[in-house]
């Protein structure tokens, strides 16, 4: 495993989950907590935590499956959960 920062995969992976975040339940459950219980540092601290943790997840995984299986079943793999959920949420959504 190679462990030197690459620039451009850190503003890749920032830009990624910043775009993601913005606007999706963790980002009103922050505006929620926050408004309800006047502590934004406390708030903040505790969902960067969390998003820390998860993120740390994400990568593990990543680093395990990359090793496991060819990258390109991985992306399949991706895009099938991710079409997956998207019609399970158009579905849900419509009844």
């Amino acid at each position: 495993m190679d462990i030197a920062m690459d620039g451009k995969l850190v503003a890749a992976a920032f830009s990624a989950v910043f775009l993601a975040e913005l606007g999706d339940k963790t980002q009103l459950a922050a505006i929620t907590l926050t408004a309800s219980s006047g502590k934004p540092l406390s708030v903040f601290v505790g969902a960067s935590l969390a998003l820390v943790a998860v993120t740390a997840l994400g990568v593990l995984f990543g680093a395990g499956a990359a090793q496991a299986m060819p990258e390109v079943w991985l992306r399949r793999g991706a895009a099938v959960l991710f079409i997956g959920l998207g019609l399970w949420m158009l579905v849900s959504c419509s009844t």
